[in-house]
């Protein structure tokens, strides 16, 4: 199923550098950042939140999967929000995205499905991929978490 959707804001915290799928590197990092995140309590922090749903991006790749690419955590606020010390912004453009639904056990679930998008034949634009965790990811022995993959216009 494709979707359209329109430009966003999110605040929240950025790795601090590219990280890779290579020997499960970007399981470490992005697992150090979710742990950041908690730790220091940022959701509570972003002003401003349109709704309780944390996102997780992917972007700056700088070719496909196989390749180093920027994370980010964070929650989507209206575009007057401001941004709170210590935290950063990420502005996702509008385009359109394949939305995959990751069922079951955390974090394996998650991780299944990105190995069906990655050995799917979809044709992805490697712009802006992302997570949403709301509240049918909280039960971590049977969650749901939709995934959202960039694909060129028109893409099926």
């Amino acid at each position: 199923m494709e979707n359209k959707k329109e430009n966003f804001r999110l605040i929240g915290l950025k790795l601090p550098h590219k990280t890779t799928n290579k020997n499960n590197q970007s399981s470490q990092d992005c697992g150090d950042l979710w742990q950041k995140f908690e730790k220091n309590k940022v959701y509570e922090l972003i002003p401003e939140k349109l709704s309780n749903e944390i996102y997780a991006v992917y972007f700056d790749y700088e070719k496909d999967e196989t390749m180093p690419f920027s994370y980010f955590i964070g929650c989507k606020v209206p575009d007057s929000a401001v941004i709170p010390a210590g935290l950063e912004v990420l502005t996702i453009p509008g385009q359109s995205y394949k939305k995959f639904v990751a069922k079951g056990k955390m974090t394996a679930c998650i991780t299944d499905t990105w190995k069906e998008i990655w050995n799917s034949n979809l044709r992805r634009k490697f712009s802006f991929d992302f997570e949403i965790y709301d509240e049918r990811s909280q039960d971590w022995s049977d969650a749901e978490v939709d995934i959202y993959i960039s694909t060129p216009e028109g893409n099926t």
